[in-house]
């Protein structure tokens, strides 16, 4: 570890934002620091436990929020070194191309990005490679146009999830391979690989083969001697200059000690929410709202889709293990009886009886459930949710996190879940779906923090926006935020791979910076 004092970059956190961003940046020779919150998740038997991390809930960070009325909530936050891709799916999607522009919703207006898919664009291509994404091109009929086709090939489907893939070509839909980020044998020949088991989507990998921030990009880069790490490190506040033009220190509370970490340059990256919360808490008299904040966007415009997963009950056993290999994006931005964007249909991770016990009234009996659990195909759906001022993150006096938030936009997501009913008995399936994690019909609660982004937003004004196109705050010159805070709209795909992308290019520009 370099036992440098002062620092040329400090990165705070260790995920899909954060631990690229340390990856990039290891072989220019700066003397790097990580912070990170956390420590490596242990890896066990539990790894493997539905029970563990389902019902247990053994590896979300141990912390309470509240939401706007002041009720506590257990948020699914993972605070370990690679962040959230610790348990992530690992289903790495590129935003649509018309994502970044302007979009008329049911609910709303999407805001167009203050960049293009094009300038993004060599950046996804890197971010696919770098985190092993297997797929094909051409089968999705939104893609957005690529410069280089997957490097590795799709995930082949089990044979239950073939069949629903014909059955889609034969009602006339366009499914795909959903582009999944692993490691396989001949990837790494020489380490543990992806066996295709199930317990990937929301576990901890105990193989190492998820390609996840610690794996992919934390460990290489901390082999360079000048790329250094501290874990267990909860940074409290951020400091600045008199002027409050320029961050000057770090400040850390670890093992029952306040430490002050300093550097030229300071990336923020500690997901959207803690980052806006961070922020928060560093108001000091030049940033009486907050660092990066005379705009009074920080905190603001959270977005984590409209989410929700739907079982369909097939009439013959799906004894699929590795299921989420499929993907539908044929309403992605309408229908021929709707003007307005539905969203995205893939499948999650097979569910089991403890996982389905986790989010099923406690009265379900469990012979129903376990019926349910073999017969099932276990379908998400993301929406996009508009990004809405009023739906915040706050801190309270004492420091607890306060996450505002509104549902939006939902009659989008209530035709998506319908156009799915509709094709059940052409999936050779039963009728009805059966909701599952909808408490009652509900999408997924607040506590499902799962794709949050958005809350210190990018944009070419100041007066409207954080951060400027490099990410870089408008209001300091050394302060930068490359987690999914950025985001100026949620569209319909989980957003780690565009997180990737973008610590990639931001990482090109501090690389020039620095030069």
């Amino acid at each position: 570890m370099s036992t440098s004092t002062h620092y040329d970059i400090i990165i705070i956190g260790t995920g899909a934002g954060g631990g690229t961003l340390a990856y990039k940046l290891a072989p220019s020779g700066k003397e790097i620091l990580l912070l990170e919150r956390g420590g490596y998740l242990p890896r066990e038997k539990d790894n493997w436990s539905s029970r563990a991390v389902f019902v247990e809930s053994k590896y979300k960070a141990k912390v309470g929020w509240k939401d706007k009325n002041g009720n506590s909530f257990h948020p699914g936050i993972h605070y370990y070194v690679g962040g959230n891709t610790k348990v992530y799916g690992a289903a790495l999607l590129r935003f649509r191309r018309q994502d970044f522009e302007e979009i008329k919703h049911h609910g709303g207006i999407s805001p167009a990005w203050p960049i293009r898919y094009e300038d993004l664009e060599p950046y996804y291509t890197q971010a696919e490679h770098l985190y092993h994404v297997h797929g094909t091109r051409g089968e999705d009929s939104t893609e957005p146009p690529a410069g280089a086709p997957y490097k590795y090939p799709a995930l082949p489907h089990e044979p239950r999830i073939q069949e629903l893939h014909e059955d889609w070509q034969k009602l006339g839909y366009r499914p795909f391979h959903l582009p999944v980020g692993v490691m396989r044998d001949e990837e790494r020949p020489e380490r543990g690989a992806c066996i295709r088991c199930g317990t990937c989507d929301g576990f901890p990998c105990l193989v190492n083969a998820k390609a996840d921030a610690q794996v992919v990009c934390v460990d290489p880069a901390l082999k360079y001697p000048n790329v250094s790490m501290v874990t267990g490190a909860l940074v409290s506040r951020i400091e600045t200059n008199p002027s409050g033009r320029a961050v000057t220190g770090v400040v850390v509370e670890r093992n029952g000690q306040v430490e002050t970490y300093k550097a030229d340059i300071v990336v923020v990256s500690c997901g959207a929410i803690n980052s806006a919360a961070l922020l928060l808490r560093s108001a000091n008299d030049r940033h009486p709202n907050g660092l990066a904040n005379s705009s009074d966007v920080v905190g603001r415009h959270y977005m984590c889709h409209n989410n929700s997963v739907m079982l369909a009950i097939s009439k013959k056993p799906n004894p699929t293990v590795f299921q989420k290999t499929i993907g539908l994006n044929d309403f992605y931005s309408g229908s021929d009886d709707w003007d307005y964007p539905l969203g995205h249909i893939s499948m999650v991770g097979k569910q089991d009886l403890e996982s389905l016990r986790a989010g099923a009234p406690p009265f379900a009996p469990g012979l129903a459930l376990d019926v349910i659990a073999r017969h099932s195909l276990d379908f998400w759906m993301t929406s996009e949710d508009l990004p809405d001022p009023h739906n915040r993150v706050l801190v309270d006096r004492d420091g607890t996190i306060s996450l505002h938030y509104t549902e939006n936009n939902l009659e989008g997501h209530r035709r998506l879940a319908a156009k799915l009913k509709g094709m059940l008995e052409h999936i050779g399936c039963e009728r009805h779906l059966v909701p599952h994690h909808l408490y009652l019909g509900k999408k997924i609660p607040i506590a499902g923090t799962a794709h949050q982004c958005g809350t210190v937003r990018f944009g070419r004004d100041p007066k409207t926006s954080a951060l400027d196109v490099n990410c870089k705050a408008h209001d300091l010159d050394n302060l930068y935020v490359v987690d999914a805070s950025f985001f100026v709209s949620s569209t319909a795909v989980n957003p780690s791979l565009t997180i990737i992308a973008n610590a990639l290019r931001v990482g090109d520009h501090l690389l020039e910076r620095m030069q």
